[in-house]
């Protein structure tokens, strides 16, 4: 047992350096972390639940440190985060509703789809691999900001992942650089986090709970990741700003098919 959470704590450091570089929060790295946790130490109907749960939780914390960092680096611009924030914030709550009352078997297709779709999407529409330096960044539609707030709320809640896969190549289409776009996933993550973790803590599980729980969220798991993520964001946050764009937006894509395998190695 003490072997599987120093791989969490390992992990808590790949959360917080994927944090600062592509805004995820942690929770294309947590959920399959902790789902893989749940499963190699015992065999649980809801360890996807509780992935998506504690990735969640993990995201409050990390999400919401990447941006007071970011902020203070300038790279926080208001006109992509306010009022579309708000929104996100009422599609959380939707969304973590839903999660509960989902399958644990439909909520891990619907994570592997999800990544499908993004990567699909990246790959295959202009605008989000390149943005010609020339291209002056253009505001949000308000159907993006109020519509799509809602969407990218519900998803991000139910499935654990914070929006920034929804939110990066939206603001990335409007002509941001990497940096900036995934600067500001951060913030757009955080009403998704604390939404979908008082949720989650709230509810009670349908099978017995392990010792550490609180609703879905396992606590010793959360604290070993956040042990990991926390110092590595301190070290790297001045990292997304020194790596090329076209290296940015590849390195991106590039993670969301090694989580996609990842999942589909594991039976997912």
């Amino acid at each position: 047992m003490l072997t599987s959470y120093l791989v969490l704590l390992l992990f808590g450091c790949l959360t917080g350096m994927t944090t600062v570089l592509f805004g995820f929060g942690g929770g294309f790295v947590t959920v399959p972390v902790v789902y893989g946790f749940w499963t190699v130490t015992g065999p649980d109907a809801e360890a996807m639940h509780v992935a998506v749960a504690t990735s969640t939780a993990v995201m409050v914390v990390n999400a919401a440190l990447a941006t007071l960092a970011q902020w203070r680096q300038g790279r926080i611009r208001r006109e992509y985060i306010w009022p579309m924030a708000a929104f996100v914030l009422v599609g959380a709550v939707a969304g973590a509703s839903a999660a509960t009352r989902i399958g644990d078997s439909a909520l891990r297709v619907l994570f592997a789809a999800y990544l499908l779709v993004t990567i699909a999407d990246s790959l295959l529409r202009k605008g989000f691999l390149s943005v010609p330096r020339t291209r002056k960044p253009r505001p949000l539609s308000r159907p993006a900001r109020t519509l799509g707030g809602v969407a990218i709320g519900s998803v991000a809640a139910c499935l654990g992942v914070g929006g920034s896969v929804m939110t990066v190549p939206l603001l990335r289409r409007r002509g941001l650089p990497m940096a900036e776009a995934t600067a500001m996933a951060n913030p757009l993550s955080v009403p998704v986090a604390v939404v979908g973790t008082a949720v989650y803590a709230l509810a009670a599980p349908a099978l017995h709970a392990r010792a550490g729980q609180l609703g879905y969220i396992d606590l010793p798991a959360c604290a070993a990741l956040l042990g990991g993520s926390l110092p590595t964001i301190a070290l790297a946050r001045r990292a997304a700003a020194r790596v090329p764009d076209r290296v940015h937006s590849v390195a991106y894509v590039t993670l969301l098919i090694a989580v996609l395998l990842v999942l589909l190695g594991m039976g997912i």
